[in-house]
């Protein structure tokens, strides 16, 4: 790859600083997309509806995040246990923010990740994106839909089964939440580098070795992900960069050699014209 290529430079093997080199990935993301008319037009788009969806999240939460906890947690009328219960409604709205904010836009948006991804790699070279046809796009939206929520449901499986440490008062709440943000990570990293993949045909396995071999790598551009995610109005953009900086996070590996060749094209209509790199 070139010098002036937005694809970061990974080695083969795991490397100490992988963990910054997964970190700087929205950056260089945030760099294509703003050089690149079609993700920043592709990009606006998203932006406009993750903000007005993560608007709309927050007031329902701030609503409704009291009631919720008190579920679990009833609000105590020993003056010294008060505190630890708002913390407990504090921690519990910045997790489920987060949590409605990695679900909610990605299912509004599934017809619009895949052109982005396309439209990312086209943007690094060596890439070709298939024409756009009605059958296509419809095809890919019902993949990508199924995808997406099952996805979530292994998201949404993990939280549950850390649920009970909301029991114990106040520490199990900081806990929960420590516990919850990194499964989250893990999460994103799997869900944006997972996308790229799966429109290769590459099989979950793969997937699945990519997290344990690059940990550090994929741990970095998780935790990336989830910073921008809780920086107000800069997670107006946390899906765009989500998916352009996963995309670029594949074509890294892929240079390196840590994915050997694709099982198969993007499309099954883009084989004859050899769209693979």
């Amino acid at each position: 790859m070139a010098e002036s290529s937005p694809v970061p430079q990974v080695g083969p093997h795991a490397r100490a600083h992988d963990f910054f080199v997964g970190l700087s990935l929205p950056v260089r993301a945030w760099r294509l997309i703003t050089t690149t008319p079609t993700l920043r037009r592709l990009s606006t788009l998203m932006a406009v509806v993750t903000f007005v969806t993560l608007v709309g999240l927050a007031v329902l939460l701030g609503l409704y995040t009291d009631d919720l906890v008190s579920l679990v947690f009833q609000r105590p009328e020993s003056w010294w246990a008060v505190p630890f219960w708002w913390l407990a409604v504090l921690l519990s709205f910045a997790l489920l923010f987060v949590v409605g904010a990695v679900i909610l836009p990605p299912l509004l948006l599934v017809p619009l990740q895949d052109p982005l991804s396309e439209a990312t790699e086209a943007a690094c070279g060596n890439f070709s994106s298939p024409p756009f046809s009605l059958r296509g796009l419809a095809r890919g939206t019902v993949s990508g839909l199924t995808q997406t929520l099952a996805r979530i449901a292994f998201l949404l499986f993990g939280l549950a089964l850390l649920l009970p440490l909301h029991l114990v008062p106040g520490a199990g709440s900081i806990a929960y939440t420590l516990l919850a943000g990194a499964w989250t990570m893990v999460w994103l990293a799997a869900e944006h580098l997972g996308s790229p993949m799966a429109r290769h045909l590459y099989p979950v396995r793969d997937l699945t070795a990519l997290l344990r071999e690059r940990a550090a790598l994929c741990l970095g551009f998780g935790a990336s992900v989830y910073l921008v995610l809780i920086i107000p109005v800069l997670n107006a953009f946390f899906l765009p960069l989500a998916v352009v900086g996963g995309t670029l996070l594949f074509r890294a590996l892929r240079q390196a050699g840590s994915l050997g060749p694709p099982p198969g094209t993007l499309h099954p209509e883009a084989r004859s014209r050899g769209s693979q790199e």
